[in-house]
């Protein structure tokens, strides 16, 4: 065991989970730096703060590993406390408090304050927008709401981020400047629900109006929207997408199904018609616009006759960007008291056939793009390659564009102009052009 060391605390913050508990681990950070705490993201540390995800099994499961691996290291001598926060807290604290008791406390999603007094460090109310990035320095997550207020089937994370909160424009303008100054070029708006914006604070649907205020800030040239909600879209949304150069055209529109009756037990508050109708909106108002979406299979209930024409309907939309994943039955939802009646494989095997329909939609919409051109922001150097993105595609999720190290230099957070040479089903290879 090693000797504790009497100088100065090095606090490990780690993340697990989504982009919006990645803000919240910078904005953890931030207030530890702001009281003169030595603080590092997912590096060695005195200290330990995990912040979990509580959304599905897989994740909850890589969550509760994690914790396990910090505790055994603390009972070797190798960190000398271990704190958890965030959404599998929030959602199972007692339970954890019984299971895994090693650990020192355990914090939920709104308990910064507190968690900052145990770090030895106070809460600043003056520190608005004020956040230690883990990011590269030329994109940044930008949260612009907490919790959220749909009432889908399925989905936990009401009960573990509470209501829908709106953060106020001028605050979110402030944050914006902040991270223009520091370099950032790029913003990534992300919410439980980014269509809901505004609602509560400003009795209308405001999200229209901040893309607007945030197209202002000097230095920004790049904003992408994240996880909007289909039903209640806010139609002008989609003009200032079209009008205003800084915002991307891209959109992030979880859809998880298109059968009617599915979509009924999901409360999703949509049918199959309705969500046709608006993707056809999307496509009238903004034709060059990037649409990337999410799926869920094996929700209960769905028969094989259900899950084909998902599969059908996939093939004729020709998503741009799309992800699929099996349904997870989650206690205290509303699906909770249906039967989890699709066996695991089949689930598995369904993601399988859809994502292939994907892959075969991105390898031929790719070959189109063989021959042109398209401004590109690049992220980093990966083996003999300049790894960039075009406004169509968000970082970790979705294609990257790959320029030879061989035959330029590009510093990353650099946009250029790129040639796309050749194309594979995620992957776009090209060299750089004036």
């Amino acid at each position: 065991m090693r000797t504790k060391s009497t100088g100065r605390k090095k606090i490990n913050i780690v993340t697990l989970g989504c982009s919006k508990n990645l803000y919240d681990s910078e904005v953890l950070m931030g207030q530890l730096k702001a009281s003169g705490k030595d603080v590092v993201h997912e590096e060695k540390g005195d200290i330990v703060v995990i912040n979990t995800c509580g959304f599905i099994d897989n994740a909850k499961e890589e969550s509760i590993n994690t914790i396990l691996d910090f505790v055994e290291a603390k009972n070797r001598g190798e960190v000398e406390k271990v704190f958890v926060t965030g959404c599998l807290s929030e959602r199972y604290k007692p339970d954890l408090e019984k299971e895994i008791p090693n650990v020192d406390q355990y914090f939920g999603t709104r308990d910064l304050p507190i968690l900052l007094k145990h770090l030895g460090a106070d809460y600043r109310h003056e520190l608005v927008g004020e956040r230690l990035t883990t990011t590269p320095k030329h994109y940044a997550y930008l949260k612009i709401s907490e919790g959220c207020d749909r009432p889908c089937s399925f989905c936990a994370i009401p009960l573990m981020r509470g209501k829908h909160t709106s953060t106020p424009i001028e605050k979110l303008v402030l944050e914006a400047e902040n991270l223009a100054r520091q370099g950032t070029k790029e913003l990534i708006l992300i919410a439980q629900d980014l269509t809901y914006y505004g609602l509560d604070i400003y009795r209308k649907r405001a999200l229209a109006e901040l893309l607007r205020a945030l197209a202002k800030v000097d230095g920004i040239q790049w904003i992408r929207l994240h996880y909007a909600f289909p039903s209640g879209f806010p139609e002008d949304v989609l003009d200032v997408i079209r009008e205003e150069e800084k915002i991307c055209n891209y959109i992030d529109i979880p859809l998880q199904h298109i059968n009617t009756e599915i979509l009924q037990s999901m409360k999703r508050g949509t049918t199959h018609e309705k969500t046709n109708m608006l993707l056809q909106k999307f496509r009238e108002k903004v034709p060059d616009m990037a649409i990337r979406t999410t799926l869920i299979v094996g929700y209960p209930g769905e028969t094989e006759e259900k899950f084909q024409e998902l599969k059908a309907w996939v093939e004729a939309q020709q998503f741009d960007r799309l992800g699929c994943f099996t349904y997870s039955h989650e206690e205290n939802t509303a699906a909770f008291a249906l039967e989890d009646d699709v066996p695991q494989d089949v689930k598995e095997r369904r993601v399988e056939e859809i994502m292939e329909v994907q892959a075969q939609i991105s390898w031929a919409k790719n070959q189109r793009k063989i021959g042109k051109v398209f401004k590109c922001i690049f992220d980093r150097k990966e083996g003999n390659y300049f790894v960039g993105r075009t406004e169509y595609d968000s970082p970790d999720v979705d294609n990257t564009v790959l320029v030879s190290a061989k035959d330029a230099y590009i510093s990353p957070g650099d946009f250029a102009n790129v040639l796309i040479t050749s194309a594979e089903e995620f992957d776009l290879y090209g060299e750089i052009v004036d």
